[in-house]
């Protein structure tokens, strides 16, 4: 299991001296991902973070209509985790699958937590992760509750140009909140602009 990607990740935050190098490695499992596998479903307890070697994999919950409702893509060298769940320790209301085939490297929250006691750039390095999920989210809030449909595509294009194309049209609509219908008449508007 090739770990590299990770540590490179964790050394654009903070060094990493060689023992801490190799507790990671000892605490990190790799998981290979089918399409549309599971890594967590809604009911599950969220117990690892996931840092996400190449694919792509999304978060979501389903509403009481049965629509799914995106929350976060991960793609390579991404994290997705159900932090409510993994804090907690409550079942998860959200699930997380694979779009497509996805390596992916599990760390235990009962390992996280002893590599934060053992190596101090862990506890600084994810206290970062986490700061700058809160900024992105409020961010996302912010913009769901203060943006047009458009807008909220532009900025999705602008964040992960990477997936446009990649992606299904119903799962970038998922994302920006609306349908997919919606979506191709969003896409034509700009097209004729």
């Amino acid at each position: 299991m090739n770990i590299q990607p990770l540590i490179a990740h964790i050394e654009k935050i903070i060094p990493l001296d060689e023992a801490a190098k190799q507790d990671l490695a000892a605490k990190t499992i790799f998981k290979k991902l089918r399409r549309r596998q599971y890594l967590l479903q809604e009911g599950d307890h969220c117990n690892h973070y996931n840092f996400v070697l190449n694919g792509c994999l999304r978060l979501y919950f389903v509403d009481g209509k049965g629509s799914e409702n995106v929350l976060q893509f991960a793609t390579g060298n991404g994290w997705v985790a159900d932090i409510g769940s993994l804090h907690t320790g409550q079942a998860s209301r959200l699930c997380i699958d694979a779009l497509e085939p996805s390596d992916v490297l599990r760390i235990a929250k009962q390992d996280l937590i002893e590599l934060y006691v053992k190596h101090a750039a862990f506890d600084r390095y994810f206290r970062v992760l986490t700061e700058n999920a809160f900024v992105a989210m409020q961010q996302r809030v912010l913009q769901n509750i203060s943006s047009t449909a458009e807008e909220r595509y532009l900025s999705f294009l602008e964040k992960y140009p990477h997936l446009a194309q990649r992606l299904p049209q119903v799962q970038i609509a998922s994302f920006i909140g609306v349908t997919p219908e919606f979506l191709s008449k969003i896409r034509r508007n700009l097209m004729e602009q």
